[in-house]
């Protein structure tokens, strides 16, 4: 995996050898960014990247302009891989980890808000409907800011019945849901 643009276009993003991660395509990080950078200025935002497994998707937000990335991942394991993606880029003043459940990530009283949230479960994984409920309730989203799920088709049923929407995009066996503040 590498990332697409931005200052670190090109680098390499290493992912740990986990049967719990399964890294964004590129081709779905690709179109998801291309989407993505017509409807946001990424200069200055502040991005969560929870679910982050090796970080991809965070340092490609960071890679195009994001001020600071918030990771949120429970597996110690998954997290050295991560912390080393970071020190590559030499992006730790950008970056602060959670080492942490997303249902309690998402239940914090005191958090900051951000622009803009990627979550990317496990496609199997069903916490996801109540961490989107708790982002959402509890006001993570800075006004105008964007929560994208990335979920499989396979999911598509009971994400629509617990997500209440439909996804706006498919892109393989992916489909992408967007929330908005």
């Amino acid at each position: 995996m590498r990332i697409i643009a931005g200052i670190y276009k090109g680098r390499i993003v290493k992912f740990p050898n986990s049967k719990l991660v399964r890294p964004t395509t590129d081709k779905v990080k690709e179109s998801l960014f291309n989407y993505l950078q017509n409807q946001i200025d990424f200069e200055g935002i502040y991005v969560c990247d929870i679910y982050a497994g090796s970080g991809s998707l965070g340092l490609e937000a960071l890679s195009r302009g994001a001020a600071e990335v918030h990771f949120v991942e429970k597996d110690y394991h998954i997290i050295k891989t991560l912390e080393m993606n970071i020190n590559t880029l030499d992006a730790e003043d950008k970056c602060r980890i959670f080492r942490m459940e997303a249902v309690k990530f998402s239940k914090m009283s005191r958090h900051n808000k951000y622009d803009l949230i990627f979550a990317d479960p496990p496609f199997y994984k069903y916490d996801i409907h109540k961490v989107v409920s708790n982002f959402l309730t509890n006001n993570f989203l800075k006004e105008n800011g964007r929560l994208i799920v990335e979920r499989s088709v396979q999911t598509e049923k009971i994400d629509r019945e617990n997500f209440y929407k439909e996804p706006f995009r498919r892109i393989g066996d992916s489909l992408i849901y967007q929330f908005t503040a």
